[in-house]
């Protein structure tokens, strides 16, 4: 039997479409443009690989009529690892090798840097010994959640001397890498000086569900797991 992986992206627009999630979360109007495909040939196949698992969607938090689409590559990685394992036992991965030396100047943004962007910010600076040079802000700063501070901590990581900052504090200043968080930061972002690759990752406001702490913890899984693929980019000095 074909692997699943295979029946997922042997098809060149499909294939495509997982180059394209690969750098940034995207909504089907802007897979439609970048590929050159008409609207319902692209749903049909963003169809076809959320079926197979490896693409995600989220409503957008800032205009509920918009869906965000995103790869999800600890799942691409899992089923590659199946489908050279199925091929040749010899073509088993082994553990995966750490990132070389990471660099670079990253900017996290999202609404009111009091949870995701913190998050992020801490995360990326704890999981690279500091070699990155990474800051977060928000269009509209609130104080920083108590829920970040306790679920940072679960990871060994003292944030009690954060800030909120606005956005507006690094304007002129260069990144390499300036990713959003928000749904509504994405629609505000600026430019900023030196042409920096621009990313969107569509996560939820933990401060607006229900159960506190435990989207927080939610928030910080998912960015914990797109930090550890960004830490390849930043080794190769590549786009995200």
């Amino acid at each position: 039997m074909e692997p699943v992986f295979l029946r997922a992206a042997g098809h060149p627009l499909r294939w495509r479409l997982l180059g394209e999630l690969a750098g940034s979360d995207r909504r089907v109007q802007e897979l439609t443009a970048r590929v050159g495909h008409p609207q319902n040939l692209v749903s049909y196949h963003l169809g076809r690989l959320r079926k197979a698992g490896v693409v995600r969607s989220r409503r957008s938090t800032a205009d509920g009529r918009d869906t965000f689409y995103r790869l999800d590559l600890a799942r691409c990685a899992e089923l590659l690892a199946a489908t050279g394992a199925a091929l040749h036992p010899g073509l088993r991965p082994a553990a995966a090798a750490p990132p070389g030396t990471v660099r670079g100047r990253v900017l996290f943004l999202c609404t009111s840097n009091s949870g995701r962007s913190q998050l992020a910010e801490a995360l990326l600076r704890h999981r690279s010994g500091g070699a990155v040079d990474v800051v977060s802000a928000g269009s509209s700063p609130k104080p920083v959640s108590a829920h970040t501070f306790a679920v940072l901590a679960g990871y060994g990581i003292d944030l009690t001397a954060a800030r909120a900052k606005h956005l507006d504090e690094f304007r002129d200043r260069r990144f390499d890498h300036v990713i959003s968080l928000c749904d509504r930061v994405r629609e505000v972002c600026p430019e900023f000086p030196g042409h920096p690759d621009v990313v969107h990752w569509s996560l939820p406001d933990p401060g607006r569900e229900p159960d506190g702490r435990a989207a927080y913890a939610r928030a910080a899984a998912e960015l914990d797991e797109r930090i550890g693929f960004l830490l390849h980019t930043l080794a190769t000095g590549g786009t995200s």
